[in-house]
Formats: C-alpha cells, sequence, structure tokens
C-alpha cells in the first residue's frame, strides 16, 4: 500500500502518473481559459427584456413629430412640432387587399406523368404513364427534340417543355 504522505513530491500524485498530472491540468486550464473569454467576450451577457427596448408611447406623443440634423461644426436641438388632434382620424375598416398566394420561384418542372401523357399525346411515347422516367420516356424526349429541332439531351428543361407543353391536354393527331 502507498501512503501519501511518503511519495507526495512536488508536481508528483500518488495514485496518478506525472504525464497524465501534467496532460490534466493543460486540459483544465484550457477549459477556464475558454470559459472566461465566453464570459469576458459577451457570451455570458443576457440580453434585455423587450419590454425595457421599447418606450410605451401615446396618442398625443404619436402626433409630436420630432427631427434631429446636425451639421458638422455646431450641434442643434431636435425641433419638436405638434400637430392638432382633430387632424389624427381612426379608420374602421380595413383597407388591405386580401393576399394571394405566390407563384413557385423558378421555371416550372412538370411531374414525369405530365410529360409521358405530352409525349403519348405527341406520338412519341408507347409505354405506359405509370410516372418512372426510364429509358423508353428518355428516347421519346429525345426524339421529341430533335422533331422540334431542340438539343436532344433527353431532359425536360423550360424550352423543352414550352414546346411540350401543349401536347398534355390534346390527343394524338
Amino acid at each position: 500500500m502507498i501512503t501519501p504522505g511518503l511519495t507526495e513530491k512536488a508536481g508528483v500524485h500518488p495514485y496518478v502518473k506525472g504525464g497524465e498530472l501534467r496532460e490534466m491540468r493543460k486540459y483544465c486550464l484550457i477549459a477556464l481559459v475558454l470559459a472566461l473569454s465566453f464570459y469576458f467576450l459577451g457570451c455570458g451577457k443576457k440580453q434585455q427584456p423587450l419590454e425595457e427596448m421599447q418606450a410605451p408611447m401615446s396618442i398625443e406623443s404619436l402626433g409630436t413629430v420630432s427631427t434631429e440634423v446636425k451639421p458638422m461644426a455646431a450641434e442643434v436641438k431636435p425641433i419638436e412640432t405638434k400637430m392638432p388632434a382633430a387632424s389624427v382620424q381612426a379608420t374602421t375598416t380595413p383597407t388591405t387587399p386580401a393576399l394571394e398566394a405566390l407563384p413557385p420561384s423558378g421555371p416550372y418542372k412538370p411531374s414525369t406523368e405530365e410529360i409521358q401523357t405530352a409525349l403519348k399525346n405527341a406520338g412519341f411515347y408507347t409505354g405506359a404513364v405509370d410516372g418512372k422516367k426510364g429509358p423508353m420516356t428518355k428516347k421519346a424526349i429525345e426524339e421529341f427534340q430533335k422533331a422540334h429541332n431542340l438539343t436532344a439531351d433527353g431532359k425536360v428543361g423550360p424550352v423543352t417543355w414550352a414546346a411540350l407543353e401543349q401536347y398534355l391536354k390534346t390527343q394524338k393527331r
């Protein structure tokens, strides 16, 4: 059994090896430095509540217009003007128009079923309209693109869809 009083020397612990003790001290010092830097750099500060940042306003203070102009050389005091109370009127009916839904951003991207249906109606696709873009669908897209003098890459981009979209609702002629 090791007696702590007999084996302790400066920097040596009886139950921990010397190298491990130095490593532990190093990591503790790093943790302490990080904690103090977070605290002093502002991460430990609490934000003011919203109520404290907003000043209360009354109807009379809303009628007061305050403008402040500061020239470079001299300081000018703000000018306050009061509007007469009779000029402030309350409205009871809202005049805001109803909001409409926004269109999707970017060009329209058709589904594979729409592409297959349009290709079938145009006479370029003979397979089943299953929503799966396989080799038959790609071949039909390329044939359609060649027939309409488009870049035959097998992909339906905005230009190809603009030409193909007209066949979506119509049947084969």
